[in-house]
């Protein structure tokens, strides 16, 4: 399934590929690689509400400060939160990356083998073979509880309804 009108860049429509799931929605199923190359899933992180973060690419100025940020917001949330950053970016490059960035409390996770999530989450751009920006928050549950989708693809999604969306559920 393609759709179009959901993101652009610079003004430009994209189409993403996939089927958004809604919110209340179970999280679906997929899996990317660690920094290791090891696989995860989301079972990896049953019992923690997960806010993922999907990026195009943490090469770029707005999914690197995206994911400081989030970094920082990570320690005051806690050990009942984790906090996964997901681009189609290869698991060296994120590797290098988180360690020239001190990135140490937000998982990062490669989506460029399968693109497994990018399909099931519905934010694989098609036309770039990268994620849209988007924000997801899965309760302990495994239930899609926020959806925060970014139009345009250089902004920076709203941190503060992040934050207290995944507060309300600790």
């Amino acid at each position: 399934m393609e759709k179009t009108n959901q993101v652009a860049m610079r003004g430009n429509p994209l189409k993403l590929v996939g089927s958004m799931p809604g919110v209340g929605d179970k999280a679906p199923y997929f899996t990317a690689l660690r920094n290791d190359l090891s696989p995860a899933d989301l079972s990896d992180f049953k019992d923690r509400v997960c806010i993922i973060s999907s990026v195009p690419s943490l090469d770029t100025p707005v999914c690197d400060l995206e994911t400081r940020r989030f970094n920082q917001e990570a320690v005051d949330l806690g050990d009942d939160v984790a906090v996964i950053t997901i681009s189609m970016d290869l698991p060296f490059a994120q590797k290098r990356w988180c360690a020239a960035a001190g990135i140490d409390k937000v998982i990062t996770l490669s989506d460029h083998r399968d693109a497994s999530f990018g399909q099931a989450y519905g934010v694989l751009i098609k036309e770039l073979r990268l994620l849209a920006r988007c924000i997801f928050i899965v309760d302990k549950g495994g239930i899609i509880r926020y959806i925060q989708l970014v139009k345009e693809i250089a902004d920076e999604p709203d941190y503060g309804s992040v934050i207290k969306a995944a507060r309300e559920m600790i």
